[in-house]
């Protein structure tokens, strides 16, 4: 103890020095838009290649794995924007055709509004109240603020923060975050959020107790959020009830995406967005 005070009291200059400087550093970054900016590019470079390096050494050994849900994500993608176009243009395509992706997206490119591509998952946390995902695919790959992420067809978050290399998903277990949802079954839509609590389930909230409820109601997104398409999977009713003096259902989900293997992930880019986010604005402003 002796020889910690001392080594304290010898280099207490360099300690306050330290000290000092992290305070100043903060205080520059918490009250100034350009530097906060810099900082979060640069602690997402940083971060986001520590997490690689680790993921890339734990992953080495589930290459096998990883190509298998690629493939099956890819899959998944091309038959997602097939339904797409087959929908913007009745009477053009038929579903029992033979489709090669790349000629519909070239033939077709004007009515796509969703744009899909992959990335894989470097860093993800489950068991906080604010969890996010760090994937390997940043602004130099076109991935946006934004962005919607999804997995096997599932959702799972979205975009938020994009450096050069890398970018973080606000995790839907992540209680700050909501999402438009409805049930799939009769089309009613509230919103959806986790209570912080099991990462398996979510709540769905503002269901009036008059619409038809039963347990295993497929729960999907409503396409209102601009970020994800209509009819993207979310999970199924696993329990319900009426909270007392309300008027609203107390709904839990249970969620389609395991969140405790996500390994390779779907992005999804509305090509739209910057024309409705510009549209709305005007309703903001009181135009």
């Amino acid at each position: 103890m002796k020889n910690l005070f001392r080594l304290i009291f010898r280099y207490h200059v360099v300690f306050l020095f330290v000290l000092l400087e992290t305070l100043s550093l903060s205080m520059v970054v918490t009250y100034n838009n350009y530097q906060r900016a810099v900082f979060l590019d640069s602690s997402n470079f940083f971060s986001g290649t520590l997490y690689e390096g680790f993921s890339s050494f734990f992953q080495i050994f589930e290459f096998k794995q990883v190509n298998i849900r690629l493939a099956e994500e890819n899959n998944l993608l091309r038959n997602a924007l097939q339904e797409h176009l087959l929908k913007s243009n009745p009477g053009t395509y038929h579903s029992s055709d033979s489709i090669n992706l790349p000629r519909i997206a070239k033939d077709s490119s004007k009515n796509v509004v969703y744009h899909f591509t992959t990335a894989r998952v470097i860093n993800n946390s489950i068991n906080q109240q604010h969890n996010f995902i760090t994937l390997n695919k940043g602004r130099r790959d076109g991935v946006k603020v934004d962005m919607g992420v999804i997995a096997n067809g599932q959702v799972v978050g979205l975009v938020t923060n994009v450096s050069d290399n890398f970018s973080t998903v606000i995790s839907l277990l992540n209680s700050r975050w909501k999402i438009s949802a409805k049930i799939k079954r009769n089309d009613y839509f509230g919103s959806l959020s986790w209570n912080g609590k099991d990462y398996r389930r979510v709540q769905l909230n503002e269901i009036p107790y008059h619409v038809p409820v039963q347990n295993g109601d497929t729960v999907v997104t409503t396409g209102y959020s601009s970020s994800f398409p209509e009819g993207l999977m979310i999970g199924t009713i696993s329990d319900y009830s009426i909270g007392t003096g309300s008027n609203f259902y107390k709904i839990e989900i249970m969620l389609a995406a395991d969140f405790k293997n996500l390994v390779i992930v779907g992005l999804v880019e509305n090509k739209q967005l910057n024309e409705i986010k510009q549209l709305e604005s005007l309703n903001n402003n009181g135009n």
